[in-house]
């Protein structure tokens, strides 16, 4: 997978491999990642996104394979690398009796550069909150300052790592205006989260991760033209009405869904959903929560690994 035409490369992997006795954490991983872009891991917990970061970051020995970091090779010059690299790891172990200035003027300690420690309090809305210790902190609050110290050393290529996980709706839109910030700056940025809204968003190309290789990736839509062309009628899940019968509804091409939901890739909306109406009545029951919706990545994840995207 090549970076985007004429931007040099931040990140190259080949053929990358990580194992746990007979679970392949990673199985045969390649991708490139331009400067300045926002490229995104998307998968559910255990696809083997953080095991690849972290071969990444140096923090992990691959098993096979290779790989470059801004020219480094992480296995052979981590220290190098840690200069100019930032990292926000899944879980932030914050030290937890010191207060948000002590903990960035320690962490700028660590590095031969750094950005002044007021610059960033402001930049993450911790002002109001630098005296406080870390763990007095909102957990919306905690992810800023562990963000905020991945950036202390104005890194080139910062690597997000869920950031977002467990952040209430606000706390997390706060965060994505941190990384349209770094792409504004030109940083480049490794994002890995299991949130669509999340890629769909942030990211200028994403690689579809799951079980330890990666199955499709491109540009949102690029991912989306490639594998629909027709829109989504969608509704809950009904025994009454069976995949065979709604797949042979007027201008249905597939069917997909999980216990949960059932999506209908269709050419002709008003078709599909008529034939959709006048089985339930004649099977006595309705079409539940029934909507229409451009196809999406969560349509593309489904249309991969037969399963949705749940958190």
């Amino acid at each position: 997978m090549a970076a985007t035409s004429g931007v040099s490369t931040a990140i190259r992997v080949a053929d990358l491999r990580k194992s746990y006795g007979d679970v392949r954490a990673v199985d045969g991983v390649s991708f490139d990642v331009g400067s300045g872009e926002v490229f995104g891991l998307l998968g559910p917990n255990g696809a083997g996104k953080t095991t690849t970061v972290e071969m990444l970051e140096g923090l992990r020995k691959p098993d096979g394979g290779s790989l470059e970091v801004l020219g480094i090779d992480p296995v052979r010059d981590a220290d190098a690398l840690k200069q100019r690299i930032g990292v926000a790891l899944q879980t932030a172990a914050l030290y937890p009796r010191l207060t948000v200035v002590e903990i960035i003027d320690l962490f700028r300690s660590f590095y031969k550069t750094t950005l002044p420690t007021q610059q960033l309090v402001e930049s993450f809305g911790l002002d109001e909150r630098k005296g406080a210790q870390s763990r007095e902190l909102s957990g919306g609050q905690r992810q800023r300052l562990a963000v905020a110290l991945a950036l202390v050393n104005d890194p080139e290529l910062v690597f997000l790592d869920e950031p977002t996980t467990g952040l209430d709706p606000a706390a997390r839109r706060a965060l994505w205006d941190v990384v349209r910030d770094l792409r504004d700056k030109g940083k480049t940025v490794l994002l890995t989260t299991h949130y669509m809204d999340e890629a769909e968003v942030l990211c200028d190309r994403i690689a579809i991760m799951d079980h330890g290789r990666i199955l499709e990736f491109g540009t949102v839509e690029e991912l989306i033209t490639k594998h629909f062309h027709e829109r989504a009628v969608h509704l809950d899940h009904n025994d009454a009405l069976g995949a065979e019968d709604l797949g042979s509804l007027p201008a249905v091409h597939s069917v997909a869904g999980d216990a949960d939901e059932v999506v209908l890739y269709t050419s002709d909306v008003p078709a599909t959903i008529a034939g959709l109406l006048a089985l339930a009545e004649a099977r006595g029951t309705e079409a539940a929560n029934l909507g229409i919706r451009r196809a999406s990545l969560e349509d593309v994840f489904l249309a991969l690994t037969g399963r949705a995207l749940r958190d």
